[in-house]
């Protein structure tokens, strides 16, 4: 007779544990799809961080090398407006030569600082670039982490069969969710204490 009383129960309770595994078995497909292109997503924009920094690192080397150049030539410079000085009674053609030589110095120190500033400018661009997309890499990583962390739980959730444990992982995994959607479509979400504690 008891058997007979329990029995309903006892078939409620396996169809509401057979409804639960098949919510964290679908939470769990999904939330592991998704990572699966979110990680290819953030290995692209790993690619091109790595890009835009050696492009800065380059732009500023070539900068460096045109500071060097520079110096050179106002030294140079320098030398030659000593040297006219100097060389009061020196012949009209002497004179007219040092002249055009500190001419031609003067234009290199121009053209020098002419060529910094547009260098500059550009290695200033290739790190605004790194910095935008280190943004959006911060967003696949809090992604990758709670989606990781929702998955974990809804395994365990499976394990102790706690609804309310699974409620818990599917905060975890919609979050993920929101940050790795905010790093496809360039949504400006950001959370920088907990991409701080990551970095």
């Amino acid at each position: 007779m008891s058997e007979i009383l329990d029995s309903p129960s006892q078939k409620e309770a396996g169809a509401e544990d057979a409804g639960l595994n098949t919510a964290i078995s679908l939470t769990v497909a999904l939330a592991g799809t998704f990572m699966a292109f979110t990680n290819v997503k953030d290995g692209n924009i790993n690619q091109a961080m790595q890009d835009a920094q050696a492009r800065r690192i380059n732009e500023w080397s070539y900068y460096q090398a045109k500071s060097t150049k520079q110096h050179i030539a106002e030294g140079t410079l320098e030398q030659l407006r000593s040297l006219k000085l100097l060389s009061s009674s020196a012949s009209a053609e002497t004179m007219r030569d040092l002249d055009q030589k500190i001419a031609a110095f003067e234009a290199k120190v121009t053209k020098y600082e002419t060529e910094k500033a547009e260098i500059k400018t550009k290695a200033e661009a290739w790190q605004t670039t790194y910095d935008d997309l280190n943004k959006v890499d911060d967003q696949f990583d809090l992604s990758d982490a709670t989606m990781s962390v929702g998955i974990a739980l809804s395994g365990v959730s499976a394990l102790v069969r706690r609804r309310s444990l699974f409620i818990l992982s599917l905060g975890f995994v919609i979050f993920g969710a929101l940050m790795g959607l905010a790093g496809f479509f360039g949504w400006g979400i950001q959370i920088p204490f907990l991409s701080k504690l990551l970095s």
